[in-house]
């Protein structure tokens, strides 16, 4: 049997199984992932070789056209070769095709697969990055404008999942994007670390020829050199930084998805899902299933996992050139980005046509004693009560109302007077208790900043409004000069 395996898998590298099991699938990985910026890489870097005087003009304008033709093709239709090790050295042949293996060889001059390596899978994180941020930021607009729409609509407020106090609608959208937004910073935050360009650090102490680091980051569209060549090339963080902005931001986002998966229960009943976004059981035909909603939790859940392998790949690896940060992790992020991807676009779709059951939103909020807070305050503030001794006669109020499965609103004033004079020498007026078991009037006196009182909430939307018309700006700007780069990138010449 031994005898068997040996003869089939060769005697030379590769090995029948090493071609199987890792060549071919990271073969497929860099030709779905990596060849357009190959082929910039490339471009950048003969432009900067031909301007320091490393090679000829004449033969850059030869290289720049034989890597222009070689980037062509359609990627899709390329298969693994056994005489090629990887994506790299396949196309460096197509392009001796077209210009002669010494031409093609000369492109190599002052760099390693190693600085070319971590600057391709830099310029793919970058893009993947601003790509997200574009998908906060449509999911951010639908949540502002549910908020604005929502900013009187009364709600129950939960704590420790249960029945806290009223506050609105708008009110815990907005929370929702005010973590969304921190969310975006941090994406942010880790496309400004991974948008710094190594190459020029070659394979980790950069090189003897007079080489111009800081061209070919111009080139690329990077916002600046990593400086330190050994830096350049072991260091993993803008990885890490990448899969922990992303996993946050996961994170974040289950949290209130759970809490939609509630809300579109018939218990609740607070939400309907549009019929676009639901699905009819196969045999309960009464069913609206919130399927939407449902994968956009597990799809959060699986974006998380595949970020944090990313993390576990790079623990504990020595601080150098180390195969564990390269090809076998890259696709973990990439698949983070786009499961991430669908669970902002899902809950775009769902959050933007979302029916809201106002009418029972506000007869909840209205239950379970969740206005007594109010009775504690207003016999504090109107009446002069220490808190500690008015929260014990509201205290004492809710206990009983729960033992006679009451509701507040079901008490007489003479009744809760009452129980008051138990504690304190207070008698409310019937207006007052009015109020106290009112969510609406519970909602309109909170106007401190931050607070549900409608007027706050519509002075935090406007607010918000213009920040985020501001990043999306910012973001529009980079990605217009990013476009600007390449295309100048893919159209240079020496001539003329």
């Amino acid at each position: 049997m031994f005898e068997e395996f040996i003869k089939s898998e060769g005697t030379v590298f590769p090995g029948k199984t090493y071609v199987e099991q890792l060549l071919r699938p990271v073969f497929n990985d860099q030709r779905d992932f990596l060849f357009h910026v190959m082929f910039d890489i490339h471009r950048a870097h003969v432009i900067m070789l031909a301007e320091a005087g490393i090679i000829e003009k004449s033969e850059a304008e030869v290289m720049l056209r034989g890597i222009n033709k070689a980037a062509a093709a359609d990627p899709s239709l390329l298969r693994y070769e056994p005489e090629f090790e990887d994506l790299f050295f396949m196309m460096e042949a197509r392009i001796g095709e077209e210009i002669g293996a010494e031409l093609a060889g000369k492109i190599h001059i002052a760099r390693s697969r190693n600085d070319m390596g971590v600057a391709m899978y830099r310029l793919v994180l970058r893009q993947h990055l601003l790509e997200t941020i574009g998908y906060v930021h449509s999911l951010s607009e639908a949540l502002l404008y549910q908020a604005e729409n929502h900013k009187n609509t009364v709600m129950t407020g939960y704590t420790h999942t249960q029945p806290a106090q009223p506050t609105t609608l708008g009110h815990y959208l907005l929370a929702v994007y005010d973590v969304l937004q921190r969310d975006a910073k941090r994406l942010q935050t880790a496309y400004e670390t991974v948008n710094r360009s190594p190459l020029g650090a070659a394979a980790l102490t950069t090189t003897g020829f007079p080489i111009s680091r800081s061209r070919t980051c111009d080139l690329l569209g990077f916002d600046g050199v990593i400086e330190n060549s050994y830096d350049s090339i072991a260091g993993a963080d803008y990885l890490l930084e990448t899969a922990s902005a992303i996993m946050t931001l996961m994170v974040d986002s289950g949290r209130w998805i759970q809490d939609f998966l509630q809300h579109v229960t018939r218990e609740f009943g607070s939400f309907t899902v549009a019929d676009p976004y639901v699905q009819v059981s196969s045999i309960m035909p009464q069913k609206r299933n919130p399927v939407s909603i449902e994968h956009a939790r597990a799809l959060a859940s699986s974006s998380f996992g595949d970020a944090m392998a990313a993390v576990n790949m790079i623990h504990n690896t020595p601080f150098g050139d180390i195969v564990d940060t390269e090809d076998d992790l890259q696709p973990h992020l990439y698949r983070s980005f786009n499961k991430a991807n669908r669970v902002l676009k899902l809950m775009y779709a769902v959050i933007s046509t979302l029916k809201v059951n106002e009418g029972h939103m506000k007869k909840m909020a209205g239950k379970s004693s969740i206005t007594i807070t109010e009775l504690a305050d207003t016999l504090s503030r109107d009446y002069g009560i220490s808190f500690r001794l008015a929260h014990s006669a509201a205290s004492s109020i809710a206990k009983k109302t729960k033992q006679q499965d009451k509701e507040l609103y079901e008490w007489n004033i003479q009744d809760i007077n009452n129980m008051l004079q138990e504690t304190v020498s207070v008698t409310l007026t019937k207006e007052e208790w009015q109020k106290i078991i009112s969510p609406e009037y519970f909602v309109e006196i909170r106007k401190v900043q931050g607070g549900p009182n409608p007027d706050e909430v519509e002075r935090m939307v406007l607010q918000r409004k213009e920040g985020l018309l501001k990043a999306k700006c910012d973001w529009e700007k980079v990605m217009n000069i990013l476009k600007q780069k390449r295309a100048v990138l893919l159209a240079f010449t020496f001539r003329g």
